[in-house]
């Protein structure tokens, strides 16, 4: 069924949920599906030039290649460690979004599947921090699998 998972990787805990997801439907799958793991650089900070830390903003986007690079390392960690074969590209292009981004890669990689995590954002955090996930849903050439925010996060009431 799926044989080509793309997985958008951030880091965070409902991301990593949703790599181990994707990791246990690529072990169900016969002959095994290879998954594709992909952060797309944030770049809310280099558009703004402000770093709590007092980094310029080419300090910044070299600290922002260097943390994707490490979040890349630690999701195809956990993808070996479960036995899937996996792969990592991170997606360093300025003016591009979370969810373009995705959607062209998934294109490019022919992925069959798309899983993405979501921290299930609502009204005013929705508007100002916006909805990875709904862009990614909105622009998926392929089917999407979200995974909702781990247990105990619950989102905003409604």
């Amino acid at each position: 069924m799926y044989r080509r998972i793309l997985v958008s990787i951030d880091g965070s805990d409902v991301s990593n949920k949703a790599l181990v997801a994707a990791t246990g439907l690529a072990g169900e799958v016969a002959g095994r599906a290879v998954l594709r793991l992909v952060h797309v650089l944030d770049e809310q900070s280099f558009y703004t030039g402000y770093d709590p830390y007092g980094a310029q903003s080419g300090e910044v986007i070299k600290i922002m290649r260097e943390s994707g690079e490490r979040v890349l390392a630690e999701a195809l960690a956990i993808a070996q460690s479960a036995g899937i074969e996996a792969d990592t590209l991170l997606v360093d292009r300025l003016g591009e979004r979370l969810g373009e981004s995705i959607a062209d890669q998934a294109l490019k990689w022919k992925a069959d599947l798309i899983v993405v995590g979501t921290h299930g954002r609502r009204r005013v955090a929705r508007m100002f921090l916006g909805s990875g996930a709904e862009a990614i849903i909105r622009l998926a050439p392929v089917p999407v699998l979200v995974v909702r925010s781990p247990e105990g996060e619950a989102p905003e009431s409604k």
